[in-house]
C-alpha cells in the first residue's frame, strides 16, 4: 500500500485528507500537537482498514520529524508528504505594525522552516518510491495583500517559492503547492473570530486533492476551484 505522511492531521483539511486517502487503501503517519485529537483522527481513519501511526509532537521538532518519517519507513516507505501543520503568528489576526515578531517567527518556523526540514528528511525514502510526491498546504494569503494576513501571508508565498524550487531540483518527484480556499476550520476562526460567515467544510475540497493523486500532473500552483473545475 502507499505510505502519506500528513502533518496537521488532527482535525480540518488534514483529518479530512485522512480519512479520505485510508478509504483509498493508504497507510498513514499522523502528527500534530494534540495527542488526543490526533488520536481520535487515527482511529478514524484506521477504521477503513489501513494501518496508521500517530505520533503527537511539534513539526519544528527535529527529533519530532525524524520519528514520522522512521514511521513511514516501518510501513514501507514515503510516497506523499503533506505539509498541512500551519501556524497564524498572532491569535486573532493584527495588522503588521503589531505583529509579535516571536509570532512571525513562530509562523514561519512551522510553515516553511520545518516543512522544508520534513522534506529533507524524507527525501530519500520520497525518492525510491516510483510516484514519489509533496504537496504543501498553500493560501491565498500569499499570492494576495489582505490586511491583517501579511505575517502569515509572507510565510505561505515562502513556502510556495520553496515548492516551486524543490520540483525544479527533483524532477523525479511531483511538487504541488495547493490553495484550498476558505474553509471553515478552527484555524480560520482563531485568525478571525468575529467573521461567522458561511464557509466550506474541509471535505468539500478534498475531491481536489485526490485528482492531483489521480492524475498527476506537472508540479506548481494550484487552487482547489481550479482542480475542481478541471483547469
Amino acid at each position: 500500500m502507499p505510505v502519506a505522511i500528513i502533518t496537521g492531521a488532527s482535525k480540518g483539511l488534514g483529518r479530512a485528507l485522512a480519512g479520505a486517502l485510508a478509504a483509498r487503501g493508504w497507510d498513514l503517519v499522523l502528527d500534530a500537537r494534540g495527542a488526543a485529537a490526533l488520536e481520535e483522527a487515527a482511529g478514524a481513519a484506521a477504521g477503513h482498514g489501513a494501518r496508521v501511526t500517530a505520533l503527537a509532537g511539534d513539526v519544528t521538532d527535529a527529533g519530532h520529524r525524524a520519528e514520522l518519517v522512521a514511521a513511514a519507513r516501518k510501513l514501507g516507505g514515503v510516497d506523499l508528504l503533506v505539509s498541512n501543520a500551519s501556524a497564524l503568528g498572532a491569535e486573532p489576526l493584527v495588522r503588521l505594525a503589531e505583529l509579535p515578531l516571536e509570532g512571525l517567527r513562530r509562523a514561519l518556523e512551522v510553515n516553511v522552516v520545518a516543512a522544508l526540514g520534513l522534506v529533507q528528511e524524507a527525501l530519500p525514502l520520497l525518492r525510491e518510491s516510483p510516484a514519489g510526491a509533496v504537496l504543501t498546504v498553500s493560501s491565498d494569503a500569499a499570492v494576495e495583500a489582505y490586511g491583517t494576513w501579511g505575517g502569515y501571508g509572507a510565510s505561505k508565498a515562502a513556502l510556495d517559492r520553496l515548492a516551486a524550487v524543490l520540483g525544479v531540483e527533483e524532477p523525479g518527484l511531483r511538487v504541488w503547492a495547493v490553495d484550498p480556499g476558505d474553509m471553515a476550520t478552527d484555524l480560520y476562526a482563531a485568525a478571525v473570530p468575529d467573521d461567522d460567515g458561511a464557509r466550506p467544510a474541509p471535505e468539500s475540497v478534498v475531491p481536489a486533492f485526490l485528482r492531483l493523486l489521480d492524475e498527476r500532473p506537472a508540479g506548481g500552483r494550484r487552487t482547489a476551484g481550479d482542480l475542481a473545475e478541471g483547469r
